[in-house]
């Protein structure tokens, strides 16, 4: 059985937190270039060739983004942290860190059913990460100084609905194909619903 041992304050993860989610968004962008020396012809046929990638790119960083917000949320009332904290943190930021190699593949093969997969898997796997921690949180107030989170079933809610919608898109992806992506839209009115659940506990 875990012991929860508290291990100092959140200050260093949520550091660590920062600096990994930065430079995961500083490799998408270094994946969108265009070559030099090209003719007039070539340079508007490069230019239409990188609208996958900023497609890809722009998805990206919607999705670390809206990690990076959950991370800091996670822990904006928790006051000390224990080893089991630690280790779902730094599986959720091995996942973000990962996430440039997916975009890369949704880019470059978006037409290829495997990559679909891929990325799906691994925004699964960091949002599974974020709601094994959101999880641990909620049940250790101690943690917290003793103060209560009125947020954190809607956390969990939140959190849970992305892990669902992406984890549904890899067998719809094996059997539909790219068009499997459409699926992720789902998460517009979905989080637009438990947000406005939200507003009144503030």
């Amino acid at each position: 059985m875990w012991k929860s041992i508290p291990d100092g304050g959140p200050e260093r993860v949520v550091a660590l937190a920062d600096g990994v989610y930065a430079i995961a968004l500083t490799l998408l962008v270094l994946d969108l270039s265009v070559a030099p020396g090209l003719d007039p012809a070539q340079y508007r046929k490069a230019l239409g060739g990188l609208l996958p990638d900023l497609g890809a790119y722009a998805l990206s960083v919607a999705v670390l983004g809206g990690f990076w917000r959950d991370h800091r949320r996670l822990f904006r009332t928790v006051r000390q942290v224990d080893g089991q904290v630690i280790v779902l943190s730094l599986l959720g930021l091995a996942a973000a860190a990962l996430l440039p190699f997916p975009t890369r593949l949704l880019s470059d093969y978006g037409d290829e059913p495997a990559s679909v997969v891929v990325y799906a898997a691994a925004v699964a796997a960091l949002g599974a990460a974020h709601l094994a921690l959101a999880v641990v949180l909620a049940g250790r107030p101690w943690l917290r100084g003793g103060v209560p989170d009125p947020q954190a079933r809607l956390h969990a809610l939140d959190l849970g609905v992305t892990v669902l919608v992406f984890l549904v898109t890899v067998p719809l992806a094996l059997v539909t194909g790219p068009a499997a992506m459409w699926w992720w839209l789902v998460l517009v009115p979905a989080k637009y619903a438990v947000g406005r659940r939200a507003r009144p506990a503030h």
